[in-house]
């Protein structure tokens, strides 16, 4: 599943001739390679603006906005117009740094999916050994894509957790399964949306640590693998790509691999909750109340408010272990993309330090998310009068703030937490970003976690 378009440094190309050379031009800097290629740029009416592209003798010119030099995206389309054959970067104006976009956004735009595998790739970029942070990145963002990208025949609950125990147990990380009876008993909320599917629900528990002693980090992810919406079933233009709503899991386990391929100084638990949301007689019900791992009940006002039904259960356990960071990931709410688009995953923060860590990160990582309020005036909105709480209001207003406030009931006071509420997906293809999965966020997320180890 990870195949990648690079290689290591060989004598020649794949083809047998010689490696081609990508040069890769600050817009400033584009008159001496203009001198040299004078007829061959004006037979391709080149001009020297950011993003155009030119064929050479030996290779080929790419014109970077310097501005733009380390953003991934910027490098998106040379994904597809490479021809085939190995190819070596030569950065002419350019920071160093650069080449990490340069390999990253690559492979994001070389990305494809289709269910009976990947073809082999004809183009390739020679990577060094430096090139091992980029590479995990890549490694990441196609895993997490892989798994969005999957049919939901393909990919169930029993399928997604052992994608993620293969993915973190091949990493060194121990991982449990939790299943049956013991599902039940540890996680009962989340259960209870799992129940309505002949597809068992699974609980992945991940752990791995750089070292004794090092801070904890704690990911927790939504993995519904479909979501019919349960008995509050959904129209079927909003069924149409409920296979990514297991995207928050997705997000989560390439988080994790990535922090454990950087060797970031971190102990790491990382929590999956693998479920379907179907309609069955084992189904929750409108008005059901149901029981959650902190002990605390919840009325079902809407069935097809599932996801936080799922996570609530894991943010009570990862809670008990009091982590540095406690961070959950998932496509929750419609309402996220009405006010920020696809784009912009929305991130909820009990803490201002580490939202500011996170935003900042997504700046510099060009993956930029937008914090929202936990408005505590709405809190009340979420009160029941038979339970403790609603999974939904009765207001049709606000509805990822009210999502991310119910999340925030199971965290303790004191605990640093953050809620991602995110797409996970493209609607169409742009550079770098084809359509289908997306591990939006996830750039800026490990980054942040580099900034605190």
């Amino acid at each position: 599943m990870q195949k990648l378009p690079f290689i290591t440094a060989p004598a020649v190309g794949a083809d047998g001739t010689a490696v081609k050379k990508l040069y890769l031009v600050a817009q400033s800097h584009t008159a001496e390679i203009e001198a040299q290629h004078a007829e061959w740029l004006k037979a391709q009416a080149f001009q020297s603006l950011p993003s155009r592209y030119a064929h050479l003798p030996d290779g080929a010119l790419y014109v970077v906005d310097v501005e733009q030099a380390q953003n991934p995206l910027a490098y998106g389309a040379l994904g597809t117009l490479l021809s085939a054959g190995d190819w070596t970067l030569v950065l002419i104006g350019l920071p160093e740094a650069a080449r990490a976009a340069v390999i990253l956004g690559f492979a994001m735009g070389a990305y494809r999916y289709h269910v009976r595998g990947r073809d082999p790739f004809t183009t390739r970029i020679i990577t060094e050994e430096s090139d091992a942070p980029a590479l995990a990145l890549v490694k990441a963002t196609w895993l997490g894509r892989d798994l969005i990208n999957i049919p939901a025949n393909l990919l169930g609950p029993v399928e997604l957790a052992e994608h993620a125990e293969n993915a973190l147990s091949a990493r060194g990380a121990s991982v449990d399964l939790v299943q049956g009876d013991a599902l039940e008993a540890a996680y009962p909320c989340l259960a209870a949306v799992g129940a309505g599917s002949d597809r068992p629900a699974r609980v992945v528990v991940g752990r791995w640590q750089k070292r004794e002693g090092a801070p904890l980090i704690s990911l927790v992810g939504k993995g519904v693998c479909f979501d019919t919406g349960g008995y509050d079933l959904k129209p079927p233009a909003g069924m149409l790509r409920m296979k990514k709503d297991m995207g928050g899991a997705a997000l989560a386990l390439a988080v994790a691999c990535a922090v454990i391929d950087l060797g970031l100084d971190v102990t790491l638990e990382v929590r999956l909750g693998c479920v379907e949301n179907s309609v069955s007689g084992h189904a929750m019900r409108p008005g059901d109340v149901l029981k959650t791992r902190s002990g605390k009940t919840v009325e079902v006002g809407n069935t097809d408010a599932e996801g936080r039904l799922v996570l609530c259960d894991l943010l009570t356990e990862a809670s008990e272990k009091r982590p540095e960071w406690l961070l959950d990931m998932a496509t929750l709410t419609g309402a996220a993309r009405v006010a920020l688009g696809p784009d912009l995953p929305a991130l909820f923060a009990n803490d201002d330090e580490m939202a500011q860590i996170i935003c900042e990160s997504g700046k510099e990582h060009a993956d930029p998310l937008w914090r929202m309020p936990l408005w505590h005036g709405y809190d009340a909105w979420l009160d029941s009068r038979i339970a403790d709480m609603g999974n939904v209001t009765a207001k049709p207003m606000a509805g990822a703030i009210t999502a991310a406030l119910y999340l925030q009931r199971f965290v303790p006071k004191g605990q640093k937490w953050c809620h991602i509420d995110t797409y996970a997906w493209n609607d169409a293809s742009y550079p770098g970003r084809p359509e289908g999965g997306e591990t939006l966020a996830l750039r800026a997320i490990v980054g942040a976690i580099a900034k605190i180890c």
